[in-house]
């Protein structure tokens, strides 16, 4: 019988090929077709996001000649594609290379006619990797503000709402640059419950909220007072009224998509699966309870796989590095050791392959990790305590690593146990 290591691993593979962003959006052209511009126009193609390379390989197999291409990418999955364009930006945090690149995105959507038609490749990291600070705005204060929110506990369609209001791109933003030109986007989703309007902090889509709504929430999560003056004097100002231009949005691909193939997958490895939950959403430290219960309700006497999916968040309080899904396994790896029983294993894994500032794509728990950190001459307690779930990951041999997959549909878990 395989190791659970390996179980864990090729039910996570699964995931991310279910996930594969070519395949998705084969898929999806077979069924409807791209639209093609008018008599004297052409088609301006442009992919955002983790999947954006592999989005725009697919996409270029479609679409005639003549046509413009412009792909916008994280550095992991960085490469060359033939009659396009492609750069750069940062993830998680935006830097000058997202600038560039959102600067070069403005100037890219500034040629179009209504004769043209452009097409939108999206996918999760988008936010960050291009970015055009609303007027008044600069790189440094949405640096500022980006930061703030990966440290708020805030949940992520509550920071896309904030983010929107400061772009030029994000909440229906593109749509507004690309005008007059009619626009369709290809969309995979890395938001749970899959909003278009969150994901990548929707380009092509309505705004999920208006400025009131962002101050309410930064307020809330007792960040307001710390962002840079010209970010909350441009929140308490009331945009001009502006109709937003219709799009055709099409999703392809999702988190739910991948969590299927994961039960199939186990199926077929011989466990009994179970979807506990399509929303792993909140605390970590609420995710891991919600864990561990149905890990303790589970049954003894069959192999059991326990699936989950989802997006948790991290409220920072030291300085250490890591990321939820690191966070996530090392809070398993402490509660677990002590309070389950039997031959276990707990995985928690990013699909981009990239959990936070890190190289990790997430962390492996067993009922042996948390003893093999001290044994490893770490202070496990300390090193959660400081957020520093990558050190401690590390020095128990627990890390997943992947590296960069090409695709994006937010995180999956499972927790294996065999029959005793």
């Amino acid at each position: 019988m395989t190791s659970l290591h390996q179980d864990a691993r090729v039910l996570f593979d699964a995931a991310v090929a279910r996930a594969d962003p070519a395949l998705a959006l084969r898929q999806t052209l077979a069924v409807t077709p791209l639209r093609s511009p008018q008599t004297g126009g052409q088609s301006y193609v442009l992919a955002v996001g983790k999947a954006a390379v592999p989005m725009m390989q697919e996409a270029l197999a479609h679409i005639s000649e003549p046509r413009q291409a412009l792909v916008v990418t994280n550095p992991e999955n960085l490469r060359q594609v033939p009659g396009a364009q492609v750069l750069a930006g940062s993830h998680p945090v935006p830097d000058q290379a997202s600038a560039a690149a959102g600067a070069a995105v403005l100037e890219f959507l500034s040629q179009t006619t209504a004769q043209d038609q452009v097409i939108v490749l999206v996918s999760g990291g988008g936010s960050a990797l291009m970015v055009a600070p609303a007027p008044g705005l600069t790189l440094a204060d949405k640096a500022a503000l980006g930061q703030a929110l990966l440290s708020s506990g805030l949940e992520i369609n509550e920071m896309n709402l904030i983010r929107q209001q400061l772009s030029q791109l994000k909440g229906g933003g593109l749509l507004q640059q690309a005008a007059p030109a009619p626009v369709s986007a290809y969309i995979l989703s890395d938001v749970i419950g899959d909003d278009l309007r969150a994901i990548a902090s929707g380009p092509t889509t309505s705004p999920l909220g208006t400025r009131a709504e962002a101050r309410a929430s930064l307020q809330q999560a007792r960040i307001w007072q710390d962002l840079p003056p010209a970010v909350k004097t441009h929140l308490e100002t009331e945009p001009e009224a502006k109709p937003l231009p219709a799009a055709q949005n099409t999703l392809i691909g999702s988190n739910r998509h991948s969590l299927a193939a994961m039960m199939d997958k186990a199926r077929d490895l011989g466990w009994q699966p179970q979807l506990i939950s399509d929303q792993l959403i909140g605390d970590v430290s609420e995710a891991a309870e919600h864990i561990l219960q149905a890990a303790k309700s589970a049954p003894m006497d069959r192999p059991v796989a326990l699936i989950f999916g989802g997006e948790t968040t991290v409220r920072l309080t030291g300085s250490g590095r890591g990321g939820r899904n690191q966070e996530l396994a090392l809070r398993l790896a402490q509660r677990g050791a002590q309070e389950l029983s039997g031959d276990w294993l707990f995985l928690s894994g990013g699909t981009d392959g990239r959990d936070g500032p890190t190289k990790a794509a997430g962390g492996i728990a067993t009922a042996q990790t948390w003893a093999a950190i001290s044994e490893a001459g770490a202070d496990a307690d300390a090193l959660l305590a400081n957020n520093d779930s990558y050190a401690a990951l590390k020095a128990a041999n627990a890390l997943l690593m992947t590296g960069g997959t090409g695709t994006n549909v937010a995180d999956v878990q499972v927790f294996l146990r065999r029959a005793s």
